[in-house]
């Protein structure tokens, strides 16, 4: 990332890493309460992620940038959404009411990108 806002938006992103990380360790630790087994390495992530690798590219502005991010923060909200389903069908409300957090997190975190963005959507009209 560089260019104008870099000073605002490079620690903004470290936040953004700093709670998918803690977001990733609820629910590890909740897949482990289960007698689950989450994946231990950036390896195991790897081969068993749907999130396309994007390599860094000096020339994207801001607003790409941030859309692209929207998109990844999309595919969570969906797979939170199936973490609810599942865990619905299962009885699993402690595990439910963990997503349910988890997605109620990301889909602010998607409209405060998009306000951002200019494309939030406009509750006034």
């Amino acid at each position: 990332m560089r260019g104008p806002n870099f000073l605002k938006l490079h620690p903004l992103m470290d936040e953004f890493m700093e709670e998918i990380d803690s977001q990733l360790d609820v629910i590890s630790e909740r897949l482990i309460a289960l007698d689950g087994s989450p994946y231990s390495t950036l390896k195991e992530m790897a081969e068993n992620t749907k999130i396309q690798d994007w390599p860094g590219e000096w020339d994207k502005t801001t607003p790409e940038r941030l859309a692209h991010l929207v998109d990844g923060y999309r595919y969570l909200e969906d797979l939170y959404q199936h973490g609810i389903e599942v865990s619905d069908v299962e009885k699993d409300f402690s595990t439910q009411d963990i997503f349910i957090g988890l997605k109620t997190a990301i889909e602010k975190k998607i409209w405060m990108i998009q306000a951002e963005l200019g494309s939030a959507p406009e509750i006034d009209e």
